[in-house]
């Protein structure tokens, strides 16, 4: 299992949870409203307001889960980062895995 972490813009952030979890790349997104993003973009320093995704799945789905980002995302680059869960409640990893059926 794995937590991977997308930033995008507040406006969006509803419509790709909604679409990850309907698509089963996603048992659950947790949506952080507000976040400020500092940034290197073609040579230049640049700041955004955005919302943080914070995306519970399987982690041998990361592809398929990566994908559906890049299909709905509207970034030209989007932030799409996982990290390894190696632990948890016992019950509710085996949500997540059962969800993404």
């Amino acid at each position: 299992l794995a937590i991977a972490f997308v930033s995008c813009p507040a406006a969006d952030a509803d419509a790709i949870a909604r679409a990850l979890v309907e698509a089963r790349v996603a048992a659950c997104v947790n949506i952080v409203p507000q976040l400020r993003s500092v940034y290197r973009w073609q040579d230049a320093v640049e700041t955004a307001d955005e919302a943080l995704l914070l995306i519970k799945h399987p982690a041998a789905g990361f592809e398929a889960l990566r994908t559906e980002v890049l299909r709905i995302h509207p970034y030209e680059l989007p932030e799409i980062i996982a990290v390894p869960l190696s632990q948890g409640h016992a019950p509710y990893l085996a949500w997540i895995l059962d969800s993404c059926r």
